[in-house]
């Protein structure tokens, strides 16, 4: 998509809001029309070429009169114009952001997060602006063309020199336009540097303390803001000299006047009045030549913001910057809103359903009595079990996903449809505005040939196969760089597959980033993600806390110690990144908040690298005690998760080396063996 076809979608996001506010501004810009002929009349009647029916005093009157109707004017335009160029930005950000959300989380953004900011930041502001530019230079044509009319009626020849101006600085913008796009790109390109530096500092304060790195650390900052300021300069630089240009062609274009009008005065044919109405509107005149110069050095740079917005996109459509409801996070809203609006009307089409299964539930859980199902292939009929999304409550419900009604062995199904409060049938929702389904119970999760590699090594895993049951404990563990790490990124969908296939209960997970998360399963990262927020706040994550569950995780996170000897106990302030826990706090703490979710899939990636001999042991055996309905697939090296394991794969190069119980693999697997006797205890940073 070029630049002015993304210029065209933004104003095409809310055409009557834009159309609504170009009427607004060019009223604005036109009101001062009306001043302008009051006084060449006011000067006109002092030099008695013209005789106003209400004096001078009249004249003054109609002045202040049409001064406060233009301020009344400009808050009306003030109003459509931030109600406009805000809900730009807010469209850009929000679509960028759910883009983002929608990525394989382990590769969401191309960047650093201190450039993903400045994208987010100074680049949206750019179209922003060129959107309001837009919109000003729109708004003084009406003016231009009622005064071009009002001054060619008076002198014809005057009125085209005051146009002279408006060719010269087209000419300049034009011939600074590939100059205006290299500083552009420069200075945002090391602010971007810039606020980078700034995060990776701040997210690794300890690590320079401890290296004793301050000095260059500050030293790279400086440089970085030197480059910084050098480029800021040269593009604010140029973009104030042609602003400059266009501002002062007002002078030139009142001396031109000044000269012309002296000689026509002589010949009696040219009033003051004339004089001053042409110095007047000049004025007017030239602010649309300021402002199409500043609006075109707005578009290039527009240009440069774009491009660097599309890489934030990652190869996926630059259309979707402009799509209303790209994010999901409305479309899920309004499917929630839909669902609990659902009464229990029958749909047209579409037969009973047996059972279906509420969500959050497990092996008896409440069922409905009934649910209907429209839209099927055949024309509807009975379908032995459906499961309901997002009801916890048990009761009916007017919506329901039905498990594998067209027989094509997918899962999660792709169709929704709820019963309106008339009874009547919804369109079925489209892939993009389903919710994860609740799944069925977990009897087996089998992965055949997995496969990733990273394009940037051409490393990762290749043709993994596993098999996970119900209160199954199974560790993955390898040497480092083996793989672990990016198996189960791979297997939950924070990266993209290359190849294989993944069932639960024997059918296929057909986009397990969206299937893989609560309640189907759970995942705590190798390095646990805390927010500066308080304990509690930390583990709930926005989960309704429910009464005594948070005393339950906290014990089977082995925390219930720890917690009593925080300030504030679960209202403590952890701080940035968890900065006032310790490690094996912050670690439990995120294995507390992956089991308040109470997932079918336990996915542990190295949770006890931070922690004691004892406090890991307790951890594992009270983790043991909820395996019954559970699997727990646990990224591990140490002897407290071997023991507890009745099965161990061995990873070596991003395949399966070996696998069995711990005491197979001490007999078969040399690699088993390192790791059983501790000559390879380090934990890989990235698998």
């Amino acid at each position: 998509m070029k630049t002015r076809h993304f210029f065209w979608r933004i104003i095409l996001y809310r055409p009557g809001l834009y159309l609504l506010n170009l009427l607004a501004w060019s009223l604005i810009h036109m009101a001062p029309l009306v001043p302008g002929l009051l006084t060449k009349a006011f000067f006109d009647h002092l030099e008695g070429t013209y005789s106003f029916p209400y004096g001078v005093w009249g004249i003054a009157a109609l002045l202040v009169a049409a001064a406060l109707g233009r301020i009344a004017l400009i808050y009306a335009g003030f109003m459509t114009d931030v109600n406009f160029r805000y809900r730009v930005t807010t469209l850009l950000r929000r679509n960028m952001l759910g883009h983002v959300l929608k990525e394989p989380g382990a590769r969401a953004i191309p960047c650093s997060p201190g450039e993903a900011i400045s994208n987010f930041r100074d680049d949206v502001e750019q179209a922003e602006e060129a959107t309001s530019w837009s919109v000003d230079t729109l708004g003084l044509v009406g003016f231009v063309i009622a005064a071009s009319w009002i001054l060619v009626s008076i002198d014809l020849q005057l009125t085209v020199l005051v146009f002279v101006p408006l060719i010269l600085v087209v000419t300049a913008a034009q011939i600074a336009t590939a100059r205006i796009q290299k500083y552009r790109a420069a200075s945002r390109e090391s602010t971007a540097k810039v606020t980078g530096a700034i995060s990776e500092m701040f997210a690794n304060v300890q690590a320079i303390q401890v290296a004793g790195a301050e000095k260059r650390i500050v030293e790279r900052f400086v440089s970085l803001s030197e480059r910084r300021r050098q480029s800021m300069v040269k593009d604010k630089l140029l973009t104030e000299t042609l602003s400059s240009i266009f501002t002062n062609s007002v002078n030139l274009g009142t001396g031109l006047i000044l000269v012309l009008a002296g000689y026509k005065m002589r010949s009696g044919g040219f009033t003051v009045g004339d004089l001053s109405l042409f110095v007047y509107y000049l004025t007017f005149v030239t602010t649309l030549i300021s402002n199409v110069g500043n609006f075109m050095t707005y578009y290039k740079q527009l240009g440069v913001s774009f491009e660097r917005i599309k890489n934030m996109l990652q190869g996926a459509p630059a259309t979707l910057l402009t799509e209303p409801n790209e994010i999901g996070i409305e479309r899920k809203r309004k499917a929630r809103s839909r669902e609990s609006e659902g009464g229990g009307g029958r749909p047209a089409r579409g037969g009973p359903v047996e059972t279906a299964y509420v969500s959050g539930q497990r092996d008896g859980g409440s069922s409905v009595e009934t649910a209907y199902v429209g839209g099927q292939r055949g024309g509807g009929g009975p379908v032995e079990t459906a499961y309901v999304v997002g009801d916890s409550g048990g009761g009916e419900r007017g919506s329901a996903n039905v498990s594998d009604p067209d027989g094509d062995d997918e899962f999660p199904p792709q169709r929704t449809v709820a019963g309106g409060p008339g009874g009547g049938e919804h369109p079925a929702a489209s892939p993009a505005e389903a919710l994860p389904a609740q799944a069925p119970p977990l009897t087996e999760l089998s992965v055949r040939g997995l496969t990733y590699r990273y394009p940037e090594t051409g490393r990762g895993i290749r043709n993994i196969d596993l098999d996970l049951r119900r209160g199954s404990f199974t560790v993955i563990t390898g040497m480092i760089g083996s793989g672990k790490t990016t198996l189960v990124r791979t297997l939950l969908g924070l990266l993209t597959a290359d190849a294989g296939d993944i069932r639960w209960n024997g059918r296929r997970v057909d986009s397990p980033a969206d299937f893989f998360v609560p309640p189907q399963s759970a995942y705590t990262a190798q390095i646990p993600r805390l927010y500066s927020d308080t304990l509690r706040n930390n583990i709930l994550l926005g989960n309704p806390e429910q009464p005594g569950r948070l005393t339950q995780v906290i014990h089977a996170a082995v925390m219930e110690e720890d917690v009593p000897h925080l300030q504030n106990g679960l209202d403590t302030m952890v701080g940035p990144r968890g900065v006032k826990l310790s490690g094996g706090q912050a670690q439990r703490t995120a294995a507390a908040r992956m089991l308040v979710r109470e997932a079918q899939l336990y996915v542990f990636d190295d949770l006890s690298s931070a922690l004691d001999v004892e406090t890991e042991r307790r951890l594992w055996e009270r983790l043991s005690l909820i395996r019954g309905n559970t699997a727990c697939l646990v990224v591990s090296h140490r002897k407290a998760a071997f023991n507890r394991a009745d099965h161990v794969i061995v990873l070596a190069d991003g395949e399966i080396e070996a696998q069995g119980t711990a005491e197979e693999l001490l007999d078969s697997s040399e690699s088993f063996r390192k790791l059983w006797h501790g000559e390879e205890t380090r934990d890989e940073s990235s698998g």
